[in-house]
């Protein structure tokens, strides 16, 4: 959404939040998209954690911050095994974003990578990010620089 636009432009529109409520968690494929060995799906967001306990199950304690554990990947409607992938918590401030942040390393393979991002669609409070939003979120939390941005 930056591109073309002065660094006053970006900058204004960075510290104004640009209409987007930071209360909503976001998601979105950050490995970039096509067919590849590994995916990544980024969370951001306070509903980081409930997406990771229903995408992978967990009932009690959220695994150790930045660890990579290997574990099923279901839907949480259907509770259809989707893959089996690294899931990695980043809890706040620690996180790219500054928020509480989840990563789930799938195979990149499109049917699996389109099943993950539509099941994380069904957690409420969830919705796929805009585009450069992690990067606004990162610049507002102090995370990054201007220089680092554009």
């Amino acid at each position: 959404w930056w591109r073309g636009l002065s660094v006053p432009m970006i900058l204004g529109a960075m510290l104004s939040g640009v209409g987007l409520a930071d209360a909503d968690t976001i998601f979105a494929l950050s490995s970039g998209h096509g067919r590849c060995g590994v995916a990544v799906v980024r969370v951001s967001g306070p509903a980081s954690a409930t997406a990771l306990r229903r995408m992978v199950g967990l009932t009690h304690r959220l695994p150790p911050p930045r660890t990579a554990l290997l574990r099923s990947i279901t839907d949480p409607c259907s509770k259809e095994v989707l893959d089996r992938g690294l899931v990695l918590w980043f809890p706040a401030p620690h996180s790219f974003t500054g928020e509480d942040s989840v990563e789930f390393h799938i195979h990149g393979g499109p049917a699996v990578t389109t099943a993950v991002l539509q099941a994380l669609g069904s957690v409420p409070g969830m919705r796929p990010a805009e585009a450069g939003e992690f990067t606004r979120r990162a610049f507002q939390a102090g995370k990054l620089d201007l220089t680092e941005v554009s």
